[in-house]
């Protein structure tokens, strides 16, 4: 028996490889599908079914593609609805891989059609639970995504997610190993723990989730309080996964198209193309392309992708380093954004070398900030999130969040000068560009961020820690 966990760190994902006797199943792959069909090829081994835990929002999956390639059915729990073909399992169903069982476990409550898969040894005892987003460590599948009738609520499918979680998963063994879809960083859930793999004995301990003396009224609070709204893209991506989607090898081919200078520029002029450049904050800064956006793939590339650009049908034009286009656009697919156009041949070089138009980012060490701060006061923007900025901040800062910076945009000074910062300098960058696209150049940034503010001894308020918020 081989179960490995594949996973993504860019999405906080977890795919899991599971064989047994020449016979293998995948549990939630991502949409590039090669790295499965190798592995499986390495063991001899026949990819034998491709089981989805439910309709993913935060990524598209492989399942598709990969049922393509290998003659594999994609398996779901009961309700689920695709619209291609896929086999629908009953609650209770199990499928026979060598000589491991895999039980059917239908968990409602993240979506109507989330299911946990039981694994089973070859003497029928549990030996582990695949709980796509019904458990992770720490915490449970947000119960507000689902494509859900017009009469229930999120309170109503936290409900199910209760019960689902007391009749299905809590009655099995402590012993029992738990693989969730997702860890710490994704937006399905709002207190996952950084570990990826744990038993479910010590979940019953540690998450507040699966008290054994709560109630459903007070799980359904704590499950629903605190939500922060879903990034703009999820629904797009359920539509994908739901439906089906345009082939990833289609997608390599269009958008790893190198162009010149004059192409890039032609094509960025006659289209509603976004530019976006993928290096790095400090590459960025020193030198880019007028009104592009700045996401770096050294960072959360997709989800801040996903959540800021949103529109998933939105074509792209890429500034990348040299020989990473092709995993742009992969990562970039991940997400559902497959109308990458091409990329700039020769990077940011080749456009300056053509003697076209750059722009540039004021930045300065948090040491400057500090001395500006002494002789007279300045604003200051900290785009980190909500809950980093009530933990603690500098005194006379706002907060105006990345994650919907376009709602802040009349927040910022029309004319002076203003500083932005984040915790590293990743997302301020990030804000800069967008602002900066919106006509807002009058912004500069805070090298180092945050923690460059706190070496620099400047004046914060008092540490309150994140779990007490």
């Amino acid at each position: 028996m081989t179960i490995e966990q594949i996973y993504t760190g860019c999405l906080a994902q977890g795919a899991y490889y599971i064989e047994s006797k020449g016979e293998a199943a995948i549990i939630d792959p991502l949409r590039e599908v090669s790295p499965y069909i190798k592995r499986a090829e390495k063991d001899r081994a026949k990819i034998k079914y491709v089981f989805e835990t439910h309709f993913h929002a935060d990524f598209v999956s492989g399942h598709v593609t990969l049922a393509k390639e290998t003659g594999a059915p994609i398996v779901y729990g009961p309700k689920a609805d695709p619209t291609f073909e896929a086999y629908i399992a009953k609650d209770g169903e199990e499928f026979k891989l060598g000589e491991l069982t895999i039980k059917v476990l239908h968990t409602p409550g993240h979506t109507m059609e989330s299911t946990t898969y039981l694994l089973k040894d070859s003497k029928g005892k549990d030996v582990a639970i695949f709980s796509g987003d019904t458990l992770f460590l720490g915490d449970v599948g947000r119960p507000d995504l689902a494509q859900k009738a017009a009469h229930m609520t999120q309170e109503d499918l936290a409900g199910l997610l209760y019960d689902s979680l007391r009749t299905k998963i809590m009655p099995l063994a402590n012993d029992v190993i738990v693989y969730p879809a997702h860890g710490a960083g994704s937006a399905c859930g709002k207190n996952m723990m950084k570990e990826t793999v744990d038993t479910l004995g010590n979940q019953k301990k540690v998450n507040y989730a699966l008290r054994a003396d709560m109630s459903k009224e007070e799980f359904i609070q704590e499950v629903t309080e605190g939500l922060l709204p879903p990034p703009k893209y999820f629904p797009l991506n359920v539509k994908m996964n739901k439906e089906g989607y345009e082939d990833i090898g289609d997608v390599l081919k269009r958008g790893t198209k190198a162009l010149t200078p004059d192409e890039f520029e032609n094509l960025a002029n006659e289209t509603e193309a976004v530019v976006l450049d993928v290096r790095t904050q400090e590459d960025f800064v020193k030198g880019h392309i007028p009104r592009s956006i700045f996401i770096g793939l050294n960072g959360d590339f997709a989800p801040w992708v996903g959540a800021l650009i949103a529109d998933v049908n939105q074509t792209l034009l890429l500034v990348t380093p040299e020989g990473q286009e092709e995993e742009a656009v992969t990562r970039l697919s991940r997400v559902g954004f497959d109308r990458t156009l091409g990329f700039l041949k020769g990077g940011f070089e080749s456009w300056v070398k053509a003697g076209k138009e750059t722009d540039t980012i004021v930045s300065v060490p948090a040491a400057d900030l500090k001395k500006q701060l002494a002789d007279e006061s300045a604003p200051v923007f900290d785009v980190r999130k909500e809950t980093e900025y009530l933990s603690e901040h500098l005194v006379s800062s706002k907060n105006t969040p990345l994650d919907n910076i376009n709602e802040h945009l009349n927040t910022y000074p029309a004319e002076q000068p203003f500083y932005l910062h984040c915790a590293g300098g990743y997302r301020s960058v990030i804000a800069a560009s967008i602002l900066k696209s919106r006509g807002i150049h009058n912004l500069i940034d805070i090298g180092g961020g945050f923690d460059a503010m706190k070496e620099a001894g400047m004046e914060l308020t008092d540490y309150v820690c994140p779990t007490t918020l």
